[in-house]
């Protein structure tokens, strides 16, 4: 049971390493050759010119049986067996790669074209569904001094390392401005080294004890191992040798898309395909990329398979007796079948990844990595299933990233890694295993190469021509003019080759030239509706009209068909009262009179007495300020005449006088009279009259024309009069 063991735990110990290599590094823009590895088209655009791999290596750890404490793994006397955390389930699974990239090279052959030549030599190991319970079991010493029995279902174990020399062409598919393709396509001849493999078929044990005689003992088995591979693990075997009998071919394929959001910083119209990629920067907002890697097999011919039956019955002198498992099959099991030459396949697997260039320098990627090879195929290597998110700061000297990925089988881990010009170093675990004590994936990378970086691209005025192409480097200009700007000997804006007129100002639409002025109004023949004649702007270059010839244009004629003076906006002056003065200067327009007092009649001591007459007839209610109700109708008609009298003489000057009886006191009867006078003027100015030519004034009792003795004397006294008082000119003021 021992060799059982030992062999298990060789295998766990040896190639329990997980299957991604240099996690974080080469999705890094700067990784150059070595990212031909995962995605052939990556080496095309690239930021070299040419890049020299000098040496890489990549080594893993990772399970999900084994968690161990990194640092106390480090000591000498660690077993894993006996020291480490133990998961066990029926199906426990180890995975492994070491990946040693030799001296390499990436180069340009032509603006969109690409190749590299590598060397490189690989290892890779898995075992899938292990019984760890049955680790476990032998973990605890079974104790061979009673019976017991085991179980190690279906599991299978593959071993493989071989070299590779591959050659990689990659080109630009598309190159839209906003969208950017590229393929690449790798080639690889493989030099098998070792093979190795195991394939256990519903293995039971029986061990039962002979308490007499312990080497008496049986160990009973059933089931089927497959055993093959290019040599005997027992053996002394020089690993660096290759096998001669023992090749194949494998192949990548590849494709990135990039969507460049900002294209128009790296489109220069006059450069040439050498000049215009602008290889030296990263044009990318998104970058998507996709390869499938690793397809194709090896065939080792002088090699050896053998199907064993394992039906039966040894004892344990039997099984001590022999100093290896394949001793131990071939001495007492049958041999099924036999073949001497095996296929190894490759570990097949899909990539894809998504780079988001967050802002300026700073990157996220998203990379998952899948499988295509069943985990259950004998003599197949399979990869673990992964996926990575990977904050990344990259400039052309320097990068750091920190990846955090999920891994089948021994699940999430947190690395770290940086890039320091051609040098690289880091681990996709490391984080994790520092703070662990149950880490079941570790791994480390390393590496440095020589890298050409292309020329950077200057254009210091951006004006699309290169500094190295412009005559004017520091001065925007059109290429036609090789970077110059085109000259404008009269500054008109139209430059001189597109200037009909180069010493004199124009205007854009006339080719540089002024537009003519026949008539010299200042209006362009071409908006002149009368280019031979001068007239204003606002007329568009027409002189204005004056229809009936009265120097009055008709722009400002009221009348333009009738002649009239300027001051009367060129219309005839009107005397509507035929007094011969004209209305613009009567004072009285409608009533007649002569030029002296200003169109309007003299002023007589008749009309005078008539509106004294007329005033007298406004009679007022007893102590009240109130037109009398019962002659109301009479008082207005009375109103009207003086209105219309005071009309004609609209500059003459008049009071209203207002009178009461002797009825109440001599303060009552002056207070009434004001207010009466002022009632009085009010209805006379609600009829139209200039209230400045009106004043009013309160005399009390006094100055009765009638008795007080008497009603209807008092009635009389109750009144208002109307007096001149100036305002015309030779017209005296009674006295």
């Amino acid at each position: 049971m021992k060799k059982l063991l030992f062999f298990s735990v060789f295998i766990a110990g040896v190639f329990s390493m997980k299957s991604q290599s240099y996690i974080g590094n080469y999705h890094d823009n700067y990784a150059g050759v070595q990212s031909v590895l995962f995605n052939p088209s990556s080496i095309v655009d690239s930021r070299f010119k040419t890049d020299i791999n000098i040496f890489s290596v990549s080594a893993s750890v990772g399970n999900d049986l084994f968690g161990v404490n990194v640092f106390d793994a480090y000591d000498s006397n660690y077993n894993f067996i006996n020291d480490a955390n133990l998961t066990p389930t029926a199906n426990n699974n180890l995975t492994s790669n070491v990946d040693i990239m030799g001296p390499s090279v990436m180069f340009n052959i032509a603006p969109k074209h690409a190749m590299a030549i590598y060397t490189r030599s690989r290892t890779f190991a898995n075992i899938i569904d292990l019984n760890g319970d049955l680790v476990e079991d032998l973990n605890n010493d079974v104790n061979l001094n009673n019976s017991f029995s085991l179980s190690s279902g279906n599991a299978n174990g593959v071993a493989n390392s071989w070299g590779e020399i591959g050659l990689s062409y990659a080109a630009v598919l598309l190159d839209n401005k906003q969208h950017f393709l590229k393929g690449g396509l790798t080639l690889k001849y493989l030099k098998g080294v070792l093979n190795s493999y195991v394939d256990v078929e519903n293995i039971k044990i029986l061990y039962n004890e002979d308490e007499n005689n312990l080497e008496n003992s049986t160990i009973s088995t059933i089931g089927t191992v497959v055993y093959g591979g290019s040599q005997d693990f027992q053996e002394d075997y020089d690993m660096t040798n290759f096998n001669a009998n023992s090749n194949g071919f494998g192949m990548d394929l590849g494709f990135t898309y990039e969507w460049r959001s900002d294209y128009e910083k790296y489109d220069v119209s006059n450069a040439k395909p050498n000049d215009n990629n602008f290889k030296s920067e990263n044009k990318y907002k998104l970058r998507f990329g996709i390869a499938v890697t690793d397809i194709g097999s090896m065939t080792y011919k002088e090699a050896e398979q053998e199907t064993f039956n394992v039906n039966g019955t040894i004892s344990q002198d039997d099984f001590n007796a022999t100093s290896n498992i394949y001793d131990l099959l071939s001495s007492y099991y049958t041999i099924i079948s036999t073949t001497n030459t095996i296929k190894a396949q490759l570990p097949t697997a899909l990539h894809a990844d998504v780079d988001w260039n967050v802002y300026n320098k700073f990157y996220l990627n998203l990379n998952g990595d899948l499988g295509l090879i069943d985990n259950t195929t004998v003599n197949g290597n399979s990869i673990a299933n992964s996926i990575s998110l990977t904050p990344r700061y990259e400039t052309r000297i320097f990068s750091f990233f920190l990846p955090m990925s999920w891994m089948q089988y021994s699940g999430y881990q947190l690395g770290s890694g940086l890039r320091f010009g051609g040098f690289f170093i880091g681990s996709g675990s490391i984080i994790t295993n520092l703070i662990s004590n149950d880490s079941k994936a570790a791994n480390f990378f390393i590496g440095g190469h020589i890298p050409i970086y292309h020329k950077k691209i200057k254009d210091d005025d951006n004006d699309g021509v290169l500094n190295k192409n412009d005559e004017c480097p520091a001065i925007a200009g059109p290429i036609e003019n090789k970077g110059c700007p085109w000259p404008d000997t009269d500054g008109d804006t139209v430059v001189d080759k597109e200037d009909a007129c180069v010493n004199v100002v124009g205007p854009v639409e006339n080719k540089g030239c002024p537009w003519a002025d026949t008539d010299g109004d200042t209006v362009p023949d071409k908006d002149d509706e009368c280019i031979d004649v001068a007239g204003p702007v606002e007329n568009k270059g027409c002189p204005w009209k004056d229809t009936d010839g009265d120097t009055v244009l008709d722009k400002d004629d009221a009348c333009v068909d009738v002649p009239g003076p300027v001051e009367n906006n060129g219309c005839p002056v009107l005397d509507a009262d035929k007094d011969g003065i004209p209305d613009l200067s009567d004072a009285c327009p409608l009533v007649f009179g002569p030029a002296e007092n200003f169109g309007c009649p003299y002023l007589t001591k008749e009309t005078m007495e008539k509106v004294r007459v007329e005033a007298r007839s406004v009679f007022f209610e007893s102590v009240k300020a109130t037109l009398d109700a019962a002659q109301y109708d009479q008082t207005s008609e009375r109103l009207d005449a003086i209105k219309q009298i005071l009309k004609d003489y609209p500059t003459a000057k008049w009071s209203i006088n207002g009178y009461t009886d002797n009825t109440g006191s001599k303060k009552l009867n002056q207070k009434l009279s004001e207010e009466r006078a002022k009632v009085v003027m009010d209805a006379l100015i609600s009829r139209g009259i200039n209230p400045a030519n009106l004043t009013y004034k309160g005399w009390g009792d006094t100055n009765p024309v009638a008795t007080n003795k008497t009603a209807q004397g008092r009635a009389e006294n109750r009144r208002t009069e109307i007096d001149y008082v100036g305002g015309i000119p030779g017209v005296d003021v009674p006295k």
